[in-house]
């Protein structure tokens, strides 16, 4: 009997634990989906200003474009070039509502006319070609100089004031002070115009055609190798401090001192006890500094001549070509806010407590 009455106790409390942690689940999914309307609103505040600002601009900028054209190729542009650069730009004599709805329809069909520069040439095709460099860039980056700093904080701050937080914290305050760009000219005049390790710029070889065979893959590697040590060096810098401070505050808590008396090994109590708990402004950070990381992205394209949106960006800018200019803008505020949506998300999966105000 005291068997089966225990045996029903543990029922009841997995009952109740499962009662629990139901609701907590939903508050979660609720969260999620709050954030994920939030976003979906600054979307589409985004495309609709991108929409609404060639349109206030004094004169017909699409009638400007056209004559821009034609004085660069000197021909007229076709039919469908005209209906494409009129969807983006405004026709004065269309209701504006309308145009509205045909800019949406573009923006879906991701079709955002023809490029001036490199006419008749679509500006989606610009974007489709620079738009995977710059993601694997950013990617690759952002999540290696992450994991870096968050590695190197947690040792920091789990003893403060010892040898090795007395030597890293002063080198890596140094190092955060440079910026991206010098950094990525200095390596650029060590390893690649001094040493010739490495080439001065590009993003492969010109003599390999594009695609995913082995030697393509490995000369991309090569030539993105500097870019890339570039920008994780320097932003791995910013990640130490914040983890560093947040394991000094979290090692003097209740449960960490508990789970030392407890006898449980070190590895344990840093990682699952005290790093646990401290990486969460840390995951926030990550967050807000997507739009900083994807602008330092840009830069250092530019400085290694790197085939990405920055480098496409630079290049449209020089040439004046405002198609590309406003698509790769809008672009990269898309990209940003789903970067952010994503952290979020990890966010609240990782903190219960963020789920408590649903």
């Amino acid at each position: 009997m005291a068997v089966t009455a225990g045996t029903g106790q543990l029922q009841v409390a997995d009952l109740r634990d499962a009662g629990r942690k139901a609701p907590r689940s939903a508050r979660g999914w609720r969260f999620v989906r709050r954030r994920a309307g939030f976003y979906l609103f600054t979307a589409w505040a985004a495309v609709t200003l991108n929409f609404l600002i060639p349109r206030f601009m004094p004169g017909d900028p699409a009638q400007t474009l056209v004559n821009k054209l034609q004085q660069l190729t000197g021909q007229r542009p076709g039919p469908d070039e005209m209906a494409a650069i009129r969807r983006f730009y405004g026709n004065p004599q269309h209701n504006l509502f309308r145009q509205y709805l045909e800019y949406w329809n573009g923006v879906l069909q991701f079709n955002f006319g023809v490029s001036v520069s490199d006419y008749p040439t679509r500006v989606s095709d610009i974007v489709r070609q620079a738009l995977p460099w710059t993601v694997v860039l950013v990617g690759t980056t952002t999540i290696l100089a992450w994991l870096l700093g968050t590695l190197l904080g947690i040792f920091m701050g789990w003893r403060p004031g010892g040898r090795f937080d007395s030597i890293a914290a002063p080198a890596t305050t140094f190092f955060h002070a440079i910026p991206a760009f010098w950094l990525g000219l200095l390596l650029l005049w060590v390893f690649a115009f001094k040493l010739g390790w490495v080439p001065l710029g590009g993003g492969y070889n010109p003599d390999l055609a594009p695609g995913f065979s082995l030697p393509f893959i490995l000369s991309s590697l090569h030539y993105g190798l500097l870019p890339a040590v570039s920008l994780i060096f320097v932003g791995f810098n910013g990640w130490v401090f914040g983890m560093r401070n947040m394991m000094v505050t979290t090692i003097s808590e209740d449960y960490v001192l508990l789970a030392r008396a407890k006898g449980l090994s070190t590895r344990r109590v840093m990682f699952r006890y005290a790093a646990r708990n401290a990486l969460l402004p840390n995951i926030t950070g990550l967050a807000l500094a997507i739009g900083s990381v994807i602008g330092g992205v840009l830069v250092t394209e530019i400085v290694f001549t790197y085939p990405g949106l920055g480098y496409a960006l630079f290049e449209a800018v020089g040439d004046k070509d405002y198609p590309v200019m406003q698509t790769i803008f809008l672009l990269i505020t898309l990209l940003a806010l789903v970067a952010n949506f994503i952290a979020d998300s990890l966010y609240v999966l990782l903190d219960p407590r963020t789920r408590e105000g649903g």
